[in-house]
């Protein structure tokens, strides 16, 4: 049978007082009603605005363009031929009115262009001069500037790059390899200490004169320190030194220190585009980063000046070039001394920062290890190390085509 309407409204009655009463206390909280029975206008995302274009070029061969956006975004990248282009995706973003497309050309891009495509995509393409090698990462807020895209351009081709070319320059102009040895910390800054008190920049110090004298014996090679006595300098000054005597080759030199004291062994780094690849590899490049707070230098901007400075290493071989220097210094330092890791790890030390020069970064020992301790305190190990050092750098060089 059939229902009346007065039976049916009977029945309906009750549900639409419940519903009522459900919408009335809902509303006493501030709940969107759209949002409880699922509005997809409630539901979707917030855009995220592209709210400016920033392009420049730091050398002929290499062009970065920056977007700056108002939040978190992901992207995607790819690039086309005929004609030459690089196409960036930014997912659930908008291009905001405020953004005046730059039109500046660089040597190796022509213009760009954007439109907006489905499902809240904008897509920006750089038109390019010529085949390029893009890289892409992301920057987040930092007190200074928010959410960035920054896109680096390299050029492909195979003719060298003003630096290398400055390089083979002056390695015609003198007939000696220069190796620029930089004892850590000093001065105020201690760095680690052992439990005799053996202070790591006197260790420090002791191995690099000693290597010093080694590498100013040898025909074809130079010498240089970036400090001879205890004495703080900054770590910008100290690749400035380096940089100033044209060196070929960029040795830090430095002793561990770990909460544990049964943890000994030398290690070797290179810088890392990247960051660390290993947790302790962070918290040494934390440990030594710290020196230029010690002595003064505001490191505020740290983050943004290593990941400028790591693209700029990126325009080079200047890393593969570092990462095999310490392969070749690690396996004579394993003749003499114990190896806390065989293969050369990789941070972000500060002082690893000179985009024309392999640079290594020696810890030589731990200090908080007792039988190492008393091993570099010794003149006769401190020798032994030197000389090492300088061996594997030798055969890095007589194996380069420098």
């Amino acid at each position: 049978m059939v229902p009346g309407i007065s039976e049916v409204q009977r029945l309906m009655d009750p549900l639409l007082s419940a519903r009522r009463l459900f919408m009335k206390r809902m509303s006493r909280y501030g709940l969107s009603v759209a949002l409880l029975f699922g509005s997809k206008a409630a539901l979707a995302k917030p855009d995220n605005a592209l709210t400016g274009i920033r392009i420049s070029q730091s050398a002929d061969d290499h062009t970065r363009v920056v977007f700056d956006l108002t939040g978190e975004f992901e992207h995607n990248l790819f690039t086309l031929a005929d004609p030459y282009r690089v196409v960036i995706d930014l997912k659930d973003t908008r291009k905001s009115e405020a953004v005046a497309i730059s039109r500046r050309t660089t040597n190796l891009m022509s213009g760009l262009r954007s439109a907006s495509k489905g499902s809240g995509r904008l897509r920006v393409v750089l038109d390019l001069q010529g085949k390029v090698r893009p890289r892409s990462f992301a920057l987040k807020p930092d007190g200074k500037s928010g959410h960035r895209l920054v896109v680096d351009l390299h050029a492909t081709d195979l003719s060298p790059t003003p630096i290398k070319t400055n390089q083979q320059q002056r390695k015609k102009q003198k007939d000696h390899f220069v190796i620029a040895i930089d004892p850590g910390h000093g001065g105020r800054d201690p760095g680690a200490i052992g439990k005799r008190g053996t202070r790591e920049k006197d260790i420090a110090l002791a191995v690099g004169k000693k290597m010093k004298a080694l590498v100013n014996r040898t025909p074809g090679y130079k010498a240089i320190l970036t400090r001879d006595a205890d004495r703080y300098v900054s770590l910008r000054h100290r690749v400035k030194k380096a940089r100033e005597v044209e060196a070929d080759i960029f040795v830090s030199l430095h002793a561990d220190a770990f909460h544990k004291s049964h943890v000994k062994g030398a290690s070797v780094y290179a810088l890392s585009l990247r960051g660390a690849s290993s947790e302790h590899a962070r918290l040494a490049a934390n440990k030594e980063n710290a020196s230029d707070l010690i002595g003064g230098i505001s490191l505020d901007d740290k983050d943004d000046m290593i990941r400028s400075v790591l693209l700029d290493l990126s325009q080079t071989a200047t890393i593969q070039d570092s990462l095999e220097l310490g392969s070749d210094v690690l396996s004579q330092i394993g003749k003499v001394s114990r190896l806390n890791n065989k293969k050369v790890q990789q941070a972000g030390f500060a002082v690893l920062k000179a985009p024309d020069m392999p640079s290594i970064l020696i810890e030589t020992a731990f200090l908080s290890n007792p039988s190492e301790e008393q091993k570099l305190r010794s003149p006769k190990h401190q020798h032994k190390l030197a000389k090492a050092v300088f061996s594997g750098v030798r055969s890095h060089l007589k194996n380069r085509q420098y």
